[in-house]
């Protein structure tokens, strides 16, 4: 018989309250644990009062803040595969090194997918 997980016996509303907390419990120790997360969300802030002043659509400002967001949850799963990965061991391994270089790359590609729309809505409304 396999053991049960605790967090998955709730139902409901319990659930979801739960899941929220756990969700903000998150947040806290990305906020305190990773310095990636805290540049990128300083970057999100920036970039969200940036987007909203801009003189552009609703739907551009929606975008321009959505790759934005989307930066910080890639990197929120990132370093949830790090932790993943050192939780299982420290010690050197190729596939460790695989893993987390994996999880490195989808950071970067979501970077260069936020630059990239900054620059075309912006180039695209100024000039």
């Amino acid at each position: 018989m396999q053991p049960v997980n605790e967090f998955k016996s709730k139902s409901g509303l319990k659930r979801i309250f739960s899941a929220f907390f756990y969700s903000i419990d998150g947040l806290k120790a990305a906020w305190r644990g990773e310095h990636a997360f805290r540049q990128e969300l300083g970057l999100f802030v920036a970039g969200t009062i940036i987007a909203l002043l801009l003189r552009v659509s609703a739907f551009e400002k929606l975008v321009l803040i959505g790759v934005l967001l989307l930066v910080l949850i890639v990197e929120l799963i990132n370093s949830a595969l790090e932790a993943v990965v050192d939780r299982i061991s420290l010690d050197r391994h190729e596939l460790s090194k695989n893993a987390k270089d994996f999880g490195s790359a989808a950071v970067l590609l979501t970077c260069l997918l936020a630059f990239a729309t900054w620059a075309v809505v912006l180039f695209n409304r100024f000039y």
